[in-house]
């Protein structure tokens, strides 16, 4: 079953992101990921959630997206990410 990674960023140093957005596509494709949403408008249809930055992934199972999240090769880029944004993720399983 199709595991998804939904991600909202709110980004405080642009070039240290840009390097981690630049080095993260490989290695997600690497564990069978792909990007469905990388960034794009947000339009809030209801509620009072205003996501800054929005990232989907979409991952052949949830061994696949823990696999990726817990490379030893991502937990540099993950340092990075930390370091300049400030990030929401969630995991779950779909379609």
């Amino acid at each position: 079953m199709a595991t998804y990674v939904i991600v909202n960023l709110q980004v405080h140093d642009p070039a240290t992101y840009e390097r981690y957005r630049a080095a993260a596509p490989a290695l997600i494709k690497r564990h069978g990921g792909e990007y469905l949403v990388r960034g794009g408008d947000c339009e809030l249809l209801e509620g009072t959630w205003h996501p800054q930055r929005l990232v989907v992934l979409r991952f052949p199972g949830r061994q696949a997206a823990l696999a990726f999240f817990n490379d030893p090769d991502y937990q540099p880029l993950k340092e990075m990410r930390q370091r300049s944004t400030s990030t929401d993720a969630v995991m779950v399983e779909g379609v």
